[in-house]
Order: structure tokens, then sequence, then C-alpha cells
């Protein structure tokens, strides 16, 4: 560096130390009063150095009680999933701070105890981008120094928590305290997350309190001074971190106070405007909210522009405390609806501040169309969404939910009929994945009440289980149910002719999976689920029935050597030929163990098998009718033109198939038709 280089550089320090020392003067100056501004220039000097001794010697440094950096760390980073979570806690321990006041207020008789006491309570927010500062005070309870010591100076000891036990102690009314959130320890440290520097300005509410200051850089160690400009109530003061100065702008806490505390009972001004404006109407009496309300409610929770269909606001204490409001849509549920993948709507709130917007676990996926709030007092606040998915009240909480909505729907089912019939016909599937999905036997043959089908003898409307269960003699051991894709299908199905006959109460399923449903459940009361497949498989294995197929039909000997017949002709796809009784307008039918599972086996799996494998799985019992002219006729051409024979064999296997559901593709069924077809018109 040349001399002068280095010369410039002195005078440039020498420049910068003066006008530090000007500006500390000048400061100093407007601080004093103006008499003393009036004092000779050779003691300004002597006064200032005393009052920096004297504000020396009232600040006071403190130790964190057993904390150290990395439990901070732990707080602010690793209990949260949420860095924006910071404002929920801070707006919280405001709202405690206020309700505090609130029950001092309402309980102290002595005018003089309390200082302000008219002062409006309410939280104030405020947004500086230039200083990279967000600012959150309150007009509540205050503190005073041992109560910083104790409350801010230990990590997760919450003032709240404590003021709620005093408040058990004294035998106070549950009531009194219904709106103290009680979380101040740990959720204040979360500021951590977002601030490199957190300042607590206070003042106690009695008339004496000194305003006091807190302040730390979370390293270790606070420092507590005197503040006379500290107000009554709490004042915090973050100063954020560079990659955190989103949190210095407006728009953005609004979002976050929309989103977590927008149900906070005292008013929230962000800036000097109010930011929290809707009521938390599954606090309030049900008797008072209007069918308005719900509508701008449940739209506003839900993001749609539809209306409710059922409410459902329901109160608790025990086994735990519990207010929900639930909305059922009244519109038809959307593809990411159906979707098992998609989040449950309802919100889980404690004390009316969110702790999760799509809460995982509170109520199983098949309830996943329902929308609304769940606010219990049990739950911690401070708890993460990892938390929550393991957390034993949630699993309890989900419990005692979805038993609540079930009987809700059964109340519904039998008071409001048609608006029900309505609800079912666009969320029955829901019902169904329940019975499906559920683990609890008493909870499946719960919402199988709610289900609603067609029957053999109603053929304009549905019938429950229960309307089956009333009807049928109490000796029927069975309910029987038989799935076929509409109602004309399933009348004339060769399965359901014997039950016909003897005008037996049938379930007819139109949709694929209602017999899987059925299957599921397997027992309703004390009455066996049974489909009329298994019911005629089950009756063709008794002897008895065989001994005679009627007039008309083929002899006993006839049926002897046809039988072994038709067994080598479809070598390979049926495990069994035989006779039955149970037919009447058709030739021949398929049964197999388990009609539902082979059905759902064909739908999803069976392309993956060789044919031969296939039917090796399925097991397939032909049945003919030795009555049908179609079955008559096969015996003489068995001798007479045994290739036209063999081609009405394989037909009607074919048929048969197709008639049970379990062809894998019916356009295979052409190749042989048409040469069966050809054929027969070989004399012509």
């Amino acid at each position: 560096m040349s001399l002068r280089a280095y010369g410039l550089l002195l005078r440039t320090r020498r420049m910068s130390q003066v006008c530090r020392q000007a500006h500390r003067a000048a400061t100093f100056a407007l601080s004093l009063p103006l008499q003393q501004l009036q004092s000779p220039r050779t003691a300004l000097p002597q006064r200032r150095l005393a009052t920096a001794a004297q504000e020396s010697s009232k600040l006071d440094k403190h130790e964190f009680q057993a904390e150290t950096r990395q439990l901070l760390d732990i707080v602010a980073r690793s209990l949260y999933s949420d860095h924006e979570v910071f404002v929920r806690e801070l707006i919280s321990n405001a709202s405690d701070a206020l309700e505090k006041f609130r029950y001092t207020a309402l309980s102290t008789t002595n005018e003089g105890q309390l200082a302000a006491r008219d002062r409006p309570l309410e939280i104030r927010i405020t947004t500086d981008k230039p200083q990279m500062q967000l600012i959150i005070q309150d007009t509540g309870i205050g503190m005073t120094r041992e109560e910083l010591v104790n409350n801010l100076g230990t990590i997760a000891r919450s003032g709240s928590k404590q003021f709620l036990e005093e408040l058990k102690q004294q035998q106070q009314p549950a009531q009194a305290s219904s709106n103290i959130i009680g979380q101040f320890g740990v959720g204040f440290y979360s500021a951590f997350i977002v601030a490199q520097r957190v300042e607590v300005y206070t003042r106690a509410a009695t008339p004496d309190a000194v305003g006091l200051c807190w302040s730390t850089d979370g390293s270790g160690t606070y420092t507590i001074r005197e503040a006379e400009e500290a107000e009554h109530g709490t004042k915090i003061v973050l100063h954020l971190k560079t990659d955190c100065r989103e949190y210095a702008d407006e728009d953005r806490i609004r979002t976050v106070i929309k989103k977590y505390s927008n149900f906070v009972g005292s008013p929230i001004l962000l800036n000097g405007k109010q930011a929290n404006e809707i009521k938390p109407l599954w606090l309030m009496d049900p008797q008072s909210i209007s069918k308005e309300q719900h509508q701008d409610f449940y739209r506003f929770i839900s993001n749609s522009f539809d209306s409710p269909r059922f409410t459902l606001h329901y109160n608790a204490d025990v086994p735990l405390s519990i207010h929900a409001l639930l909305y059922f849509p009244e519109g038809k549920p959307g593809l990411f609806e159906m979707s098992r993948d998609g989040a449950t709507g309802v919100a889980l709130y404690t004390r009316k501040v969110l702790i999760q917007s799509k809460t995982e676990h509170l109520l199983p996926k098949w309830l996943r169309f329902i929308k609304g709030v769940v606010d219990s007092e049990d739950i911690p606040l401070n708890l993460s969404r990892e938390l929550l998915q393991n957390n034993s009240l949630i699993r309890k909480l989900s419990s005692v939910i979805s038993s609540r909505v079930i009987r809700f729907l059964q109340e519904r089912a039998k008071k409001q009929p048609e608006e029900y019939e309505a609800f079912y016909r666009d969320y029955g599937l829901f019902l169904k994945e329940g019975i499906v999905t559920s683990s609890d036997t008493s909870e499946k043959e719960e919402i199988a009440k709610l289900l609603r089908f067609e029957s053999s003898k109603s053929p304009t409307g549905r019938i429950s289980l229960d309307d089956y269960y009333k009807e049928v003699s109490p000796d029927q051991k069975d309910i029987y149910y038989l799935a076929a894709p509409n109602r004309i299908l399933a009348e004339s199905s060769p399965y359901y002719e014997s039950l016909k006959k003897r005008n037996e109460l049938v379930l007819f399923c139109y949709e694929p999976y209602d017999e899987l449903v059925l299957m599921q459940l397997a027992q309703y009361k004390n009455k066996k689920l049974v489909s009329v497949e298994k019911e005629m498989r089950n009756q063709s294995q008794d002897p008895a029935a065989l001994q005679d197929f009627g007039e008309g039909s083929l002899s006993s000997a006839e049926v002897d050597s046809l039988l072994p017949w038709l067994q080598s002709q479809l070598k390979g796809q049926v495990a069994k030929v035989k006779a039955t009784t149970r037919l009447d307008t058709h030739p021949c039918v398929i049964t197999v163990e388990e009609m539902a599972a082979a059905r759902h086996f064909i739908r999803t799996q069976s392309h993956q098998l060789p044919e031969e494998n296939r039917f090796a799985l399925l097991q397939p019992e032909l049945e003919i009718n030795p009555k049908h002219p179609i079955i008559k006729k096969l015996f003489s051409l068995r001798t007479s033109e045994p290739e036209l024979a063999e081609l009405i064999a394989k037909q009607l296997f074919a048929n048969a198939m197709v008639g049970a559901g379990l062809a894998e593709d019916p356009r295979m069924l052409l190749t042989n038709m048409n040469s069966l077809l050809s054929k027969a018109l070989e004399k012509y």
C-alpha cells in the first residue's frame, strides 16, 4: 500500500469515529430535558456517563435454567412441521393473556387492583419490512419480573397451564378458564424458527407495575431491564432472519392468520385492520345459528360453492372434550374425493386454534367426503403433523366421531328418508367402502344398517337389511342376495328360479362390488348373508333332491350316461357335471364355491393366467336341467350326430359361464357359435 493511500485510510477512520461520536452525542442530547440542555457544556459528558452507569446497573443478565442452545434448536426446528406456525403460537399466547386479564377483571371486586381496567382487549400485529421486524402485541395481563424469569427463562414452562392449575385448586367453574389455550412455554420459543433476536416488552396489570424488556438471541442467556416505554400487556418484537423476511410482509401474515387463528375470540388487528372476522360456529349454541351462517361457514372451510346437505353439530364432554361441526355435501363427489389418496376434509382445532387443516386419521378414509371442524381441548396445541399420526388421543377421537357420524346417518334415514335416499345414491359407495375396510365387526354391522338394495318384492324402491330382517320368518337362517347388472337380468337369472318359486325374499345387487361388500359383512344380526349361487350349490349337494327329475325329463339311467360324456367333452374346463332339479327355463348353470370372489378374480387377475390354470383355480361345476328340451335333444344327438353334439355342449358351457359372470371376454363365444350355426345349417 502506498503512503498516500495509507494516509487517506487513517483520515477516513478518524472521520468515521468523529461521526459516530457526534451521532451518539446528538442522540443523547435529544433524550435530555430542556433545562439540562441549557447546562454548561462541560457537564454533559459527566451526566452521560452517569446515566449509562445507572442503566447498566438495572440490566439483569440470566442463564436459561438447565436449557442449552441445543435444546432451543430442538424446540424451534424439530417440533413444528411448518415454519409459519410460530404466528399461531404467539397469537395463542396473546389470546391467553387477554383471557387471563378478562377473568381477573371479572373476579376482582376492588377497582384499584387492576390498572387500565377498561382498555380494549385486542391483539395488534405490525409488520415492518424495512426493519425486517414482526411485532405481536396484546393488551392482556402482562408479566412481572418474576414471571418473566419463570415463564420465559425455562423452556416448556407454561404460565397458562399453571394459571389453570391454580383455578382448579380454587375449585373455580370450568367455563371460567375455557378460553385459555395453555401452551405458553414451548409455543413462545417457536419464535426462534424465524427470529435471530427476540425482545419482549411487558407491564403487569397492577397499578404500580414496572415496564420491563426481556431480550435474547437464543444463545443460552437473556437479559431483563426496566423499560418505561412498555405498555400494559405484552409486546413481542421479532428481529427476523434474512431468509425469513417474508414474515415482515402484511399479506403473508394475513394468510397465516386466516389459516390458523381465524377463530380466536379476541380481535386481531393487522396493521390497524381486523384480520379475523368469522365466528367459530362450532362453539355457539346450535339453536342460535341460522341456515345462512351454516352455508357461509361451510363454503369458507370447504372452498366450495354448494350447500351442506346435512349438518351435524356435536358437543360432548366424555370420553373426550369435543366440539364438532360436520357437513355432508349436497353435490356429488368429485374424482378426487372418490380416490382414496385424497385427504379428509375435517380440520382439527384446540380452543379455536388450528392444529391441522386436513387431518389424517381424524376420520377413517371412507368418511373423507365430510367437511367441517373438530375442536378438542384435550389435544395439545404443540402437536405437529408427524406426532398426530401416532397419537392415541387422535385414535380415540376418531373412534368417537366415526360412531357419532354413523348414528347421525341412521337418524336421518329414519327421519328424512327421501333426503337420505338422495344422499345414498351419491355417497353409498363410501359406506360400502367402510364395511370392506373396517376391522371392527360391530362397526361393520352399524354401517350395514345404512345400506339400501332393491329386492325381489320391491320393484320400485329400496329396502334396508333391517327391513329384510323384519319381513322374513325368524326361522330363516339366511339373507339371500343376487348380483346382476340390472333388475331384468336378476329376475331372469337361472340362480333365482327356485327361490322365485318358493316366493323367497332376495336382495338384488346391481353394482359389481356389492357382493364383495356383503361377503365381507358375512352376517347381519343372527342371519348369514348368502348368495343365491352358493345356496343353489349347497342344495345340489343333497342326494335326496336328485331321486326324481320330474315328469317329462330324462330318466336317471339316461342322465347317468349323459353326465360322463359331457365331462369328457369339457375336460380341463369343468370340475364336475351333475344334474339339478332347481332349474326350470334354463338348460344348465355354472356354480363355483365362492361366486363373488370368482367374479372379482376374473375382472382383475385372470388375464395373467393361461386358460387351463384359470379353470383349475375356479373349479366350476356344470349343473344340467334334465327336463329342458336342449338337454334332452343333446342326449340323442351325441350318438346320431356327435360333431354337432360336441359343438352344442361347448356352447352350453360357454353360455353358462357368461350367465355366471365368469367369462373373461364374451367375444370368445363367437368362434364356437359360428361353427355351431354352420353345422346346424348343413342340411339346408
